[in-house]
């Protein structure tokens, strides 16, 4: 019984010092590609980023908005040039995870802590 509290612990011990892989900043820069499920088909966003400037390229379109990194895993997005009131709410973006090429992030509006979404993207360029 005593083995088996001690293996519990260390394994306890152990997970709980493993940290996810995070280099941001190999991140904050390049051509992305995003895909999601929209109305139940499957959607595909491009969107290239520089430090201060993201321009999405969504279903023929494309959109622009600023950037503004508050650490080097966090940021926010604002479009330039809204179309309604819901364009113009600035969403927070949190980046959770990185591995190569592909970065787990999770985002929601500003001042918002309920309903987070979560997402993948990839670095294609």
């Amino acid at each position: 019984m005593e083995r088996l509290c001690f293996l519990l612990l260390v394994s306890a011990f152990i997970s709980g010092c493993y940290q996810q892989e995070r280099n941001c900043v190999d991140f904050h820069t390049g051509t992305f590609e995003f895909e999601t499920y929209l109305n139940g088909e499957l959607a595909k966003t491009t969107f290239v980023r520089n430090d201060s400037i993201e321009i999405d390229y969504f279903q023929g379109k494309s959109d622009t908005a600023s950037i503004r990194w508050i650490n080097d895993c966090e940021y926010i997005v604002k479009k330039l040039h809204p179309k309604n009131m819901a364009e113009e709410k600035a969403i927070h973006m949190k980046i959770l995870t990185t591995d190569k090429n592909t970065y787990t992030f999770e985002y929601g509006l500003v001042g918002v802590k309920k309903n987070k979404q979560r997402g993948t993207a990839k670095k294609v360029k």
